[in-house]
C-alpha cells in the first residue's frame, strides 16, 4: 500500500474548513455602511455633495436604499415613501423633473402646467379667474430651462413706448393676470402716457390746475375709472346754472383740455 504524506499545514487547513462548515452560523454577517456606497457609486455622492439639499442634510444613502441587489430585488424606493400630504406628491413620474440626488435642481422638459400648478396654487387662481393669452401657455414657456427663472416681459412684449423699461411693467401689470391693471398712487403720468398719449399731451398743454394733477388722482383704484367732476369740485355754481347745464363739459370742455374751446 502506498503511504500518503500529510503535513501539519495541510491538517490545519482541513481543520479550519471543517470549522467553517460546522459553525457557519456563528460567523458575523458583513455590514454595509454609507462609506461603502461611494466605493462603487461615484456620480451620486458627488451630486448629493453639490446640491443634495435636505437629501444631503437630513438623510443618508441607506435611508432610501434600504438594501442592495441581489439581496434586495428592488432597492430604488418610491418618493412617496417619504413625501406625502400634498397634491404635488401625488403626481406620477417624479423623475421627469427631479433628480433625487439633487431634488431642487428641477429639470423642465416638455410642456408643463398641471404639474407646476400643484405647488403654485395662487398663480393658478389668477390665471383661471382672469383669462388672457398668458393662460393658454405652459408654465415653462415663460419659466424655461431652469426652475425659478423669471423672464423679462420685454422678451415677448414690445414696450408701450420708448420710455417704458422692464422695471416699469410691474407698476400696472401682474404677469398671471396681465389684463387686470393695478397701479399705486405713486404712478407717474409718463407711464400712463405710454398708452394714453392724446390725453397726456392735452393735459401737459393745459394752463389750468389739472396740469399738475396726477392721472391716478382722478383715475384711482381701477383702470378706466372715470370720475364725476363733482367728486372733487362738488357743485361750485348756483343751483340754477347746474340745472340748465347738467353736464360740466357743456361749458368747461373735457377734463384734459379744460376751458379750451375752439374760437367761434
Amino acid at each position: 500500500m502506498k503511504k500518503i504524506s500529510v503535513t501539519f499545514t495541510t491538517l490545519l487547513g482541513m481543520a479550519f474548513c471543517a470549522l467553517l462548515l460546522t459553525s457557519g452560523t456563528a460567523i458575523a454577517k458583513p455590514e454595509l455602511t454609507v462609506d461603502d456606497c461611494a466605493k462603487c457609486h461615484e456620480q451620486q455622492p458627488r451630486e448629493i455633495e453639490e446640491a443634495g439639499s435636505a437629501h444631503k442634510e437630513a438623510i443618508d444613502c441607506q435611508a432610501c436604499h434600504t438594501g442592495h441587489r441581489p439581496a434586495s430585488a428592488n432597492n430604488i424606493p418610491q418618493c412617496s415613501m417619504c413625501h406625502e400630504g400634498s397634491p404635488h406628491y401625488e403626481l406620477e413620474n417624479c423623475l421627469r423633473c427631479h433628480n433625487p440626488h439633487q431634488p431642487l435642481l428641477v429639470k423642465l422638459e416638455g410642456e408643463l402646467k398641471a404639474e407646476c400648478l400643484t405647488c403654485h396654487t395662487s398663480q393658478n387662481d389668477q390665471l383661471t379667474a382672469n383669462p388672457s393669452k398668458h393662460s393658454t401657455f405652459s408654465c415653462n414657456f415663460c419659466h424655461a430651462e431652469k426652475h425659478g427663472v423669471i423672464p423679462e416681459c420685454l422678451q415677448c412684449h414690445e414696450p408701450h413706448s420708448d420710455k417704458v423699461t422692464q422695471a416699469d411693467c410691474a407698476t400696472c401689470h401682474e404677469v398671471h393676470q396681465p389684463l387686470v391693471l393695478n397701479y399705486p398712487d405713486s404712478t407717474q403720468n409718463i407711464l400712463c402716457a405710454a398708452c394714453h398719449d392724446t390725453a397726456y399731451s392735452l393735459l401737459m398743454a393745459s394752463n389750468t390746475k389739472h396740469h399738475d394733477v396726477a392721472c391716478v388722482t382722478c383715475h384711482a383704484n381701477k383702470h378706466k375709472t372715470v370720475p364725476q367732476c363733482s367728486d372733487c369740485h362738488d357743485l361750485p355754481h348756483a343751483e340754477g346754472i347746474h340745472k340748465k347745464f347738467p353736464t360740466c363739459g357743456s361749458c368747461h370742455n373735457i377734463a384734459h383740455d379744460l376751458n379750451n374751446f375752439p374760437s367761434q
